[in-house]
């Protein structure tokens, strides 16, 4: 092989003779075995079919490092190659059979894609007992990125055209290409090959809106397979984030204790939204697996009727004193376990938690931090009861262009808050 580095790719080699090392005909490419355990970047194998071999006899494995690459591309084998018989798949993923065609994640663009080709990167390292880089060298076929676009898929289509024909077409393409780095594969199914090789990290990073659009555009095994993968928290944040009929098939294949944990993990409006459209049965049982306190939470709203505000609110809000101070508030605001990113009031109430008024997360940061909360609460208070229509609910956001909407008991006690968000949401039909 010459020094430099050349490319190829799965279509260009896919059915390739490769000769023994006296130049006679030994077998034909037939794949290309990456050992994920060993090394996910590179292709640690090609898969031959001999042309010795009898019909229906598996297929061998030869050693990358076994190859040589001849000036026109011609593939050989070096005097001492390592041949062996391929007698199981179970430790390679295989690049034609379990990724071309296959959905994968573009974790760098937040989108789901399908796979047309994978381009790999011929290469020469010096072997570890060589002194020197002349001394001995071996060869590397690297993985170097995914090919999604139309390039590839022209490749395959006019693949049995002599080889140059083909790749002047297709270099008149645009390359839509995603480095190998950013390739998250989708396990479909426990007995193939590809693995779900998404960093937890890399998941918890991106927006639970961005994981809820992939999760909606991908098929159902690889959803589930994508759902399953992540933690609690994560997968919360995401099922909020998600439509109402997605939701239920996600959790369909959850045993009780676990999906007991994630809805622990999401806001309790939106628990109990979920928990109202699932069979009794199966909504009990989650609720026997879930803590007391989130339980009793989920159990009070799942009392009121889904049409109303009391159908809309969260149970989890900011609720002080009239009388506490900036400090106090800022100390409240660190401690509150509910979804931070949606407080955008501090609600002031008397003894009795009927509402005296509101007070901006905004004015708190401009404002010294022993200022008494009643000082700065904003004159005009809007409410509404539990039984509140839905639609008023959108009025009252609509004509007072408020952040969130309080939602009061019999007695003007405090039991909830609606957030635009929640609004929003209703209104998309989500």
């Amino acid at each position: 092989m010459s020094a430099g580095n050349h490319r190829t790719s799965v279509s260009a080699l896919m059915g390739v003779s490769v000769l023994d090392a006296e130049g006679k005909a030994f077998g034909r490419v037939r794949e290309f075995a990456v050992a994920p355990l060993t090394d996910s970047s590179r292709v640690e194998a090609l898969v031959l079919r001999l042309k010795s071999a009898a019909r229906g006899k598996q297929p061998s494995l030869v050693a990358i490092s076994s190859l040589e690459v001849g000036a026109a591309g011609q593939l050989k084998l070096v005097a001492d190659a390592q041949v062996w018989e391929m007698r199981s798949t179970d430790d390679y993923l295989l690049l034609e059979r379990d990724l071309l065609d296959q959905q994968i994640i573009d974790v760098h663009g937040h989108k789901v894609v399908r796979v047309n080709d994978v381009e790999m990167v011929w290469e020469t390292t010096p072997t570890p007992e060589a002194e020197n880089a002349t001394a001995g060298t071996k060869l590397i076929l690297r993985i170097a990125e995914v090919e999604v676009g139309l390039r590839g898929a022209a490749r395959r289509l006019l693949k049995g055209l002599p080889a140059n024909a083909v790749e002047q077409v297709a270099s008149r393409m645009r390359a839509t290409v995603i480095p190998w780095d950013f390739v998250d594969l989708i396990d479909r199914d426990p007995a193939r090959r590809v693995r779900l090789k998404i960093e937890q990290d890399k998941l918890a990073s991106m927006h639970p809106s961005d994981l809820a659009d992939i999760l909606e555009d991908l098929a159902p095994t690889e959803r589930q397979a994508l759902f399953s993968s992540l933690d609690e928290g994560v997968a919360a944040e995401t099922l909020e984030e998600v439509e109402l009929k997605t939701q239920k098939r996600l959790i369909e294949s959850i045993d009780s204790e676990r999906l007991a944990g994630i809805i622990e993990e999401m806001d309790p409006g939106a628990a109990a939204n979920l928990l109202s459209e699932l069979p009794e049965a199966r909504s009990g049982a989650i609720l026997e697996e879930m803590n007391e306190k989130e339980r009793h939470e989920v159990e009070e709203l799942l009392e009121y009727a889904a049409d109303s505000a009391a159908g809309l609110m969260t149970s989890e809000f900011v609720a002080m004193a009239a009388t506490a101070t900036v400090e106090d508030a800022l100390g409240a605001l660190r401690k509150f376990e509910g979804d931070l990113d949606s407080v955008t009031d501090i609600f002031l109430v008397d003894e009795e938690g009927r509402v005296q008024g509101t007070v901006a997360l905004s004015r708190l940061l401009l404002t010294a931090r022993e200022t008494a909360l009643g000082t700065l609460s904003e004159g005009h208070l809007v409410s509404a009861g539990l039984a509140t229509n839905r639609r008023k609910v959108a009025e009252l956001f609509d004509k007072y262009n408020l952040r969130c909407l309080g939602v009061l008991d019999e007695d003007g006690r405090l039991v909830g808050v609606v957030h635009a968000e929640n609004v929003i949401a209703w209104l998309r039909g989500d």
